[in-house]
């Protein structure tokens, strides 16, 4: 009887755990640069300036800090190459192709939904 009580808050607390890494990783990758960030590497590699280029309006640093902080929840790897200038590669880890899936599951329903929330937000102003 004993282990059961035990074995139930070992479970609460995975359960705690979970749901606060959660919270912790959705406001790391739930900003619009590190969703294009995503969506742009797709199953490619890219350098830095490639990286910057195809994502319009981003800052230098503030690409670099999404890049980190994609890289810290291993979202993405990154690949020094010992060559000077140091080049720099960029791609998705597995957990990243993961949540590319994710991404474009979320633009799909946005191009389906799109009338229906510019109807909306016009209204509402």
């Amino acid at each position: 009887m004993e282990s059961e009580q035990v074995r139930g808050s070992i479970d609460q607390g995975d359960v705690t755990r979970a749901n606060s890494l959660a919270r912790s990783v959705f406001s790391d990758i739930a900003d619009k640069w590190s969703l294009l960030v995503v969506n742009v590497l797709g199953d490619r590699t890219l350098r830095f300036t490639e990286l910057h280029r195809s994502i319009e309006g981003v800052s230098l640093k503030m690409l670099t800090q999404t890049l980190r902080r994609l890289e810290r929840n291993g979202l993405v790897e990154r690949t020094v190459h010992p060559v000077v200038p140091p080049q720099v590669d960029y791609r998705l880890t597995e957990a990243g192709r993961d949540l590319r899936d994710t991404v474009n599951g979320l633009c799909g329903w946005a191009r389906r939904h799109l009338d229906v929330i510019e109807e909306a937000r016009r209204l509402h102003g």
